[in-house]
């Protein structure tokens, strides 16, 4: 309230006090004059910087351009550093001086009041020096010639990425200036992993005492890099209170903005000295003839005009002040000046009403087109902001600041070149941290207050072979060993640097455990422990509120039940080396073979004619005889010989493998498939189990079991017994454990084997407190030992593989010979079989296609010329008697009629009337087809009445 009285009584009086009458422009040797206001804090560093710059400018213009229409006329007002007296000098400027354009004021915490007093008089208010990014939305008015802090951010960000920092403290003045940048900052480090662990806001005013207890706590932290945001002033006391509180040594990250950086040389030469190693960004100002003449001339009026000043370099608010009055003199030149304004509003009781200016909008107009090579670079402004181009990365080193590298929007961080140009290198020059060291901290220490990482490790888990506490009576020391402990210690020592540690369990006064796997990680979560060790499931509830690793050991829940094995007394036991589908197959291509071999030899074979009977059993009985090779039948016809031979092959792989898994069902026991699944369990009331102090327990409830259901075991000896009782035992019918579990289980109790669905889930993994820094390395480490097999061999030693049957799988299924196995051998043995046989008929039906195209055209019904047909195929084949190579009994025979095996004639009844009952006793095909027939040797026709 004070501060806003105070502000009222001095607006009044300088409202009341101040002419009131309005000067208008006058013209001046042909020019007009332009009425510009230029409020800065004249007392101050930055201030007489500025004045330097805008009246240097001024001259330099004018000395250019000599034909100018509208020159700049500069009315200072000296803020003092207050925000009142900087509002009471800008509404003094519009009112009194009714200028077109502010220059000022200094501060961002000044320019939040004058900002809004340039939106109602429609004038702009352009800053050189004013940076913070929270100004510029709330008006349209105001324009930035300084580059804006949320420009530098994505610098700041790129160089922890680019060291791999993930852990930052972000330190800021509790001022506009202060506060400004660090949405943008904080927003910009979570989004590239890195977080923010802690944020410390300083006054202006703070005491030395302050400043040390603030830092004394920081430094009980965890977290190593540090982003200070504060300006010079206070940069003074700070860094003197860092080197005071031991945090400007060897694992110390310090980064500054530009701001401070663009002051250093201001500092004292002792503050200067304790900011060794500190790396700060800051515009990259080009390195040009123009830049470093202007320069030169700077330094020598700022001494002139500054004689109690010392130190002043031509730095970035110099040179922002600069470009900034060029920009406003280019400006001026292409509008036309209106001298009415509206005067209407200044019979009004509110102090704070100003006239509305008609050249502002223009003007402002004007200034977002302007476009030059300024000393900066190329200016041009978006929105009332100007665009930086590059900034340069800076390492304090000595009495001053060193060039170490550069950055870009599109290409990033850069090599600068000793000439001041950019490299094509995306590396850093080599830098210098605090404790004079060129080693890249970590960014990150094991914090003061606890020398060793406390890692909590569960009680009782049941599986010893994983983690076992066992405390010394005499002593009373716990000592911890395990599985998971072997592993922990082997990732440790895979970091790149030492951290020392210490278990502690997790247990009550009375050694009992002191709660579940969710209670041990919300200790972590408390920082009760620094980490958690032991077999412990990743899952999303404990994910909440702490940090894992990548997982070392597989997941999964498996469920696990009572072996059943086939019984060998059963009557049909030599039917199951081959499945069903094969059996019926292999009797299908049986039968099929013998048929097709039948057909081959029935004309030209004596084996294979005969009575009706004799022939059906030829057709069973050769093919099948053929699997112990004793068939007698010679075999005549080619096709039929090779037919015979690929099928001979056929029965060789069927013998070989009915043998073999005879064999291996007699000496390998036979595990039969239980064919439960969760589903039963649920619908037959059946028991289930689960570790007490598993995740598993919530989880069966999610798959559907009631909570009476499941029961709670702590060793594998309880839970041998549940399963060996059952439900109606007073046990339990499945067990339900995670991998590891599961494996180790059954390494103890081959008896039992997994079924059913393994149900994913994430695998153990250590956990660590939420942010941990330590999360990155030690998941690095674990990757690390899991590819070198360091792992598996820890594993190896604790756990014994599982004996007997592979998981899930049933013995009698491996030695159980499937239809898919023959699939292939059948089809070549049918196809070639079928291939015979069709090339066989087309052999018949061409040497005999007169007979057939008689019969075929015959006007008989289909049945009586099929009948024809058949018993024409059913006689014997006449090149059988006449080849001396055909041979029964073994002896060459010139006559196969002197073989006295050799039947010496073959009645064949044909019935003629049923095959030429349209054709005549006394017509010429009748005398044709009875020819053919005449002409047949030893065959005696009988006409069938």
């Amino acid at each position: 309230m004070f501060f806003f009285s105070s502000l009222y009584v001095s607006l009044i009086c300088a409202f009341f006090c101040l002419c009131s009458n309005a000067q208008t422009e006058v013209q001046h040797n042909g020019s007009t004059l332009f009425n510009v206001g230029v409020v800065l804090d004249l007392d101050s560093l930055v201030g007489r910087i500025g004045m330097t710059s805008l009246t240097l400018a001024l001259s330099d213009y004018y000395s250019v351009d000599r034909n100018y229409s509208a020159k700049l006329v500069l009315h200072v007002r000296d803020s003092k550093g207050q925000i009142i007296d900087a509002a009471a000098s800008a509404l003094s400027l519009l009112n009194d001086i009714q200028v077109d354009a502010i220059i000022g004021p200094q501060k961002s915490a000044q320019s939040t009041f004058v900002v809004g007093l340039g939106d109602r008089a429609h004038v702009p208010i352009i800053s050189f020096s004013a940076t913070s990014p929270s100004l510029h939305p709330q008006a349209h008015y105001f324009v930035q010639t300084a580059i804006t802090d949320s420009f530098q951010v994505d610098v700041i960000v790129d160089i922890v990425k680019y060291f791999q920092w993930n852990q930052v403290v972000l330190i800021n003045e509790e001022s506009d200036y202060g506060n400004g940048i660090n949405p943008y900052l904080s927003n910009a480090l979570q989004d590239a992993n890195a977080r923010v662990s802690y944020r410390s806001v300083i006054p202006l005013e703070a005491t030395d005492d302050f400043l040390l207890l603030e830092l004394y706590m920081m430094k009980t932290m965890q977290t190593r890099v540090f982003v200070v945001h504060i300006s010079s002033s206070l940069a003074s006391k700070f860094f003197l209170k860092v080197k005071e509180a031991g945090m400007m040594s060897e694992g110390y990250v310090w980064i500054v903005t530009s701001g401070l950086m663009d002051l250093l040389y201001s500092l004292d030469s002792n503050v200067v000295n304790t900011m060794e190693g500190v790396l700060g960004v800051k515009p990259l100002m080009p390195r040009t003839t123009r830049l470093t003449s202007t320069a030169i001339r700077w330094k020598n009026k700022f001494n002139h005009d500054n004689p109690d000043f010392s130190q002043a370099e031509f730095g970035l608010f110099a040179m922002w002040a600069y470009d900034a009055l060029w920009a406003l003199a280019m400006a001026a030149e292409r509008i036309q000046f209106t001298a009415a304004k509206n005067t209407s509003l200044l019979n009004s009781t509110d102090v704070f009403i100003t006239e509305i200016s008609k050249t502002g909008p223009k003007l402002r107009e004007a200034l977002s087109e302007v476009t030059f090579e300024g000393l900066g670079g190329k200016f041009h402004l978006v929105n009332g902001q100007l665009v930086p181009s590059a900034f340069q990365i800076l390492n304090v080193v000595g009495k001053g600041e060193r060039g170490i590298g550069v950055w870009t929007n599109s290409e990033g961080i850069l090599s600068e070149s000793n000439n001041g140009t950019n490299s094509s290198s995306k590396k850093l020059k080599s830098v210098v941290f605090p404790g004079d060291t060129t080693n890249v901290p970590k960014g990150w220490e094991v914090p003061v207050s606890g020398k060793k990482l406390r890692v909590g490790v569960p009680v009782n888990a049941g599986f010893d072979e994983f983690v076992k506490v066992k405390k010394d009576p005499q002593t009373n020391v716990s000592k911890v060993s395990g599985c998971y402990i072997d592993m922990f210690e082997a990732v440790m020592a895979e970091l790149q640097y030492a951290v020392p540690y210490e278990y502690i369990p997790f247990e009550t006064p009375d050694g009992l455990s002191a709660g579940n796997y969710d209670d041990l990680c919300f200790q972590v979560s408390l920082q009760k422990y620094d980490v958690a060790v032991g077999d412990i499931t990743i899952t999303s509830k404990r994910s909440n509120y702490v940090d894992f690793t990548l997982p070392f050991e597989a997941g999964g829940v498996t469920m696990t039940m009572l072996r059943n094995y086939d019984s060998l007394y059963n009557e049909w036991f030599f039917l199951e080396p081959f499945e069903k589908k094969l059996w019926l197959t292999a009797i299908g291509l049986f039968v099929f073979t013998g048929f097709v071999v039948w057909v081959l030899e029935h004309r030209s074979s004596s084996a294979f004619r005969g009575p009706l009977a004799h022939h059906v059993g030829m057709i069973f009985y050769f093919p099948f005889m053929s699997l112990v090779y004793a068939q007698r039948e010679r075999i005549v016809s080619n096709y039929a010989r090779f037919v015979v031979v690929v099928w001979m092959f056929v029965v060789l792989i069927l013998n070989s493998t009915y043998t073999a898994s005879l064999s291996a069902k007699l000496t390998v026991e036979r595990l039969l498939p239980t064919g439960i699944d969760v589903n039963d369990l649920i619908r037959n009331g059946d028991n289930v189990g689960c570790r007490d102090v598993s995740f598993i327990f919530n989880f069966l409830q999610q798959l559907g079991f009631d909570k009476s259901k499941i029961k709670t075991y702590s060793s594998p000896m309880e839970m041998d017994a549940a399963l060996a009782n059952g439900t109606k035992g007073g046990g339990i019918s499945a067990l339900f454990s995670v991998m590891p579990y599961t494996k180790l289980f059954l390494s103890k109790y081959p008896k039992y084997t997994t079924n059913g669905t393994t149900y994913s889930t994430e695998g153990f993994a250590f956990v660590f407190e939420k942010g941990s820094p330590l999360v990155a390395d030690v998941s690095r480490a674990v990757i690390k030992v899991i590819e070198d097999c360091t792992l598996s061999k820890i594993e190896g030693r604790w756990i014994k593989d599982q004996k007997g049957a592979p998981e899930g799988v049933a013995s009698s299924d491996l030695t159980t010979a499937t239809l898919k196995m023959f699939q292939s051998l059948f089809g070549i043995s049918g196809g070639i079989a079928t291939t015979c046989l069709l090339v066989f008929i087309a052999t018949y039906m061409y040497e005999n296609r007169d007979f057939v195209r008689r019969i075929s055209n015959s006007s008989t019904t289909i049945r009586s010329k099929a009948r024809a047909i058949g018993k024409h195929f059913d006689q014997r084949d006449p090149k059988s008697f006449r080849t001396s190579k055909y041979r029964e009994d073994g002896v060459v025979n010139a006559s196969p009629s002197l073989n006295e095996n050799a039947r010496p004639s073959t009645v064949v009844p044909i019935d003629l009337n049923d095959a030429n009952e349209d054709i005549g006793p006394n017509s010429e095909n009748t005398n044709a087809a009875n020819q053919q027939i005449r002409s047949t040797d030893n065959i005696e026709i009988v006409r069938d009445v």
